[in-house]
């Protein structure tokens, strides 16, 4: 069984992403887009700000709607994309090492 605050603090690690990224897709395309691509660039980073501040300000500690730590769950998800990512680069390169050595 899930425990609800494991659940809550997975669903705060999707929201904070989707804005980051939404947040970066947005001002990627707002810059180097044109025409349509700007002004939906620039939908992209208010929908990205809305959503992460609207959650982040729930996550605060004064309002304590969410009932997450959030600086622990940003280190956590961090700690473990960063381990992801440094496990992924030494498989490639003992594969690549394999095969050019073969």
């Amino acid at each position: 069984m899930v425990d609800s605050v494991e659940l809550i603090e997975f669903l705060t690690v999707i929201v904070l992403v989707f804005a980051l990224f939404m947040l970066l897709a947005g001002v990627f395309t707002a810059y180097f887009g044109s025409g349509k691509s700007r002004m939906i660039g620039v939908i992209l980073v208010a929908i990205g700000l809305a959503v992460g501040v609207l959650w982040v300000v729930m996550g605060l500690d004064s309002v304590n709607v969410l009932e997450v730590n959030l600086g622990k769950v940003i280190w956590d998800a961090f700690l473990y994309i960063l381990a992801g990512v440094i496990g992924a680069v030494l498989a490639i390169g003992m594969f690549l090492l394999a095969i050019m050595k073969s």
